[in-house]
């Protein structure tokens, strides 16, 4: 499996955010072992050395920790993954505003939009 990376941003820094949105969308859970270095470069072909600063990033932030002669394991700590969550949400909304911004349009006109948006969503879903 080849992955396509943006040229824009750290693959290592991409591999990390893909890692996070895979633990909200509880594709890992908290526990759960990831891939080893090894077999995470393979899949998405890229040097080893850059899964290893990712986990060390995800480390860093405490998302994941390391048990020596085991592997990388998601943390089970609730509240940093809470954190993540609400971090990658604020992120999220501030691209979504900072873009409309750049396009003209006002905060009244952005929160009309989602309102509608998210009320044409509920709709959709009965």
């Amino acid at each position: 499996m080849t992955d396509i990376f943006q040229s824009t941003q750290p693959i290592y820094s991409q591999l990390a955010d893909r890692i996070n949105r895979q633990i909200l969308r509880g594709e890992l859970k908290p526990g759960d072992k990831l891939p080893s270095v090894r077999d995470l470069a393979l899949q998405v072909n890229v040097n080893p050395n850059t899964v290893q600063r990712t986990y060390r990033e995800l480390e860093g932030m405490e998302i994941v920790e390391s048990k020596r002669g085991q592997g990388t394991f998601v943390t089970e700590n609730q509240d940093i993954l809470n954190t993540m969550r609400e971090r990658l949400k604020q992120d999220e909304i501030s691209q979504f505003v900072k873009g409309m911004h750049e396009m003209g349009y006002t905060d009244e006109e952005i929160e009309a939009g989602l309102q509608h948006f998210l009320h044409d969503q509920k709709g959709d879903q009965t």
